[in-house]
């Protein structure tokens, strides 16, 4: 299950094969409300569930979409209710697995249910999952099954769009990694607002492991060099948001180099070719700062044993003031969480974000809202560790194998995408400032 567009930005990825793997699992009865507990009337399927489920479940869950079931009608839900009620109450469903309680808690595109949301649907589940009156259904959405940009509902269609090179898939063998470079087919400098990745539809999506693409630049001696990634597309993923005062820059003269991983899943790809939409600001505008996206790894030995476990962990130090604008941890089936931490140069620690149960399936950047994402002063370090599972527990993995650190599908990876600003001592204590000052303002209008 996945936001809808009331929430901004709809998912339509994933892989059906892959989607509810891990929910055959024994349903046993999850504690909850009864339906009298959970207000003033009986909870139904019709007045009170099936809007929760259209505007959080049916994006997938629906006929020609990714999901495996679905939910579109009441004797459609009824049979799948405790698994429903099993998958919400361990918050495993929506798949949006970043931690509520620990760390910053306010997200942009929050795909997670709410705590009466859930509350709802196991009370309905546990009186006996009642129908109600027909009568009090809400209007069926008329869903629109081409591909769509995720972000579109957001932001419109993008501005401009870059593709890769045709590549052929066959239909058996091992990893493939590609990484063509194209042109911008841009007349003049552009500072990007927004960025999607989205493979093909529908077979890219399901042979794509993952599609970065970096920004190649002329220097001086008329030789390209990276300047960084634009986006790193996995599995799941929507797409990165540049807040309003930052911006990343985009040259004619610049070339775009994919960074590609294909993996065959038993039929043949023909040209498939991946696309990189791109919202700009409006010509002539300038954002105060510049923001960009790079990958910070964790070292240490993964070297997964039968039954066995790991922990990594990364550390870095920025020499400025920084604000930190996303965190998408990354890794395969056997990494099971990810935290970011802030030492900050006075000694205090913050917890910034944590992700306890990592899906493979479901890669998401974390982006934080504009008032919540983390300002950094010079000389912080921040401390990310990764933890990994080869057992039992895992429904992913094979706990009789070993597993090492390396770049195929069938190994594992170690690493944290993050979207950095870079500020200056000016700009940081200018936004330090504001911050302090809409916090005094919230609090004496007496809102919070």
């Amino acid at each position: 299950m996945v936001a809808s567009s009331t929430r901004s930005i709809d998912l339509r990825g994933g892989t059906v094969a892959f989607l509810l793997a891990a929910t055959a699992i024994a349903i046993s009865p999850a504690p909850g409300l009864t339906a009298q507990e959970n207000g003033d009337h009986d909870v139904t399927f019709a007045g009170d569930v099936a809007p929760i489920l259209q505007q959080n479940c049916q994006i997938c869950h629906r006929p020609s979409s990714v999901a495996p079931m679905s939910f579109l009608e009441y004797r459609e839900v009824r049979r799948y209710a405790r698994r429903i009620r099993d998958q919400v109450s361990r918050r495993l469903m929506p798949p949006y697995h970043y931690d509520t309680g620990d760390g910053i808690q306010d997200i942009k595109n929050d795909w997670r249910l709410t705590d009466e949301e859930i509350g709802t649907i196991v009370a309905w589940v546990n009186a006996g999952a009642p129908e109600g009156d027909p009568a009090d259904m809400p209007a069926p959405i008329e869903w629109v099954d081409a591909q769509t940009w995720q972000q579109e509902p957001l932001l419109g269609p993008p501005d401009h769009v870059i593709r890769t090179l045709p590549f052929d898939v066959p239909a058996q063998g091992g990893d493939m990694w590609w990484r063509p470079q194209v042109p911008t087919d841009i007349p003049t400098d552009r500072w990007i607002r927004a960025m999607e990745v989205r493979p093909s539809f529908p077979a890219g999506r399901q042979v794509v492991h993952h599609a970065n693409p970096k920004i190649l630049r002329l220097n001086e001696d008329g030789e390209y060099q990276p300047m960084g990634n634009l986006s790193e597309y996995a599995m799941g993923k929507v797409g990165e948001l540049v807040p309003r005062d930052a911006g990343r820059l985009l040259k004619p003269t610049d070339l775009i180099e994919w960074d590609t991983h294909y993996y065959p899943m038993g039929f043949e790809v023909s040209g498939d070719q991946i696309e990189l939409g791109i919202w700009f600001y409006p010509e002539g505008y300038e954002p105060e700062f510049t923001q960009n996206l790079r990958l910070y790894p964790l070292r240490g030995d993964i070297a997964l044993a039968p039954g066995g476990t790991a922990m990594t962990q990364g550390f870095y130090r920025w020499d400025h003031p920084v604000r930190i604008d996303s965190f998408q941890p990354h890794g395969h089936v056997h990494l099971h969480g990810m935290s970011v931490q802030a030492i900050y140069p006075n000694g205090r620690t913050e917890l910034l974000s944590m992700v306890s149960d990592f899906d493979a399936r479901w890669h998401h950047s974390y982006i934080y809202e504009d008032d919540a994402a983390p300002l950094l002063p010079a000389g912080t370090v921040i401390v990310m560790t990764g933890w990994y599972e080869n057992t039992e527990g895992n429904p992913l993995t094979d706990p009789e194998v070993w597993y090492s650190r390396g770049s195929r599908t069938v190994d594992e990876m170690s690493h944290a995408w993050i979207a950095v600003t870079h500020l200056d001592d000016e700009g940081y204590e200018r936004i330090v400032a504001e911050r302090k000052e809409k916090a005094r303002t919230v609090s004496n209008d007496g809102s919070r």
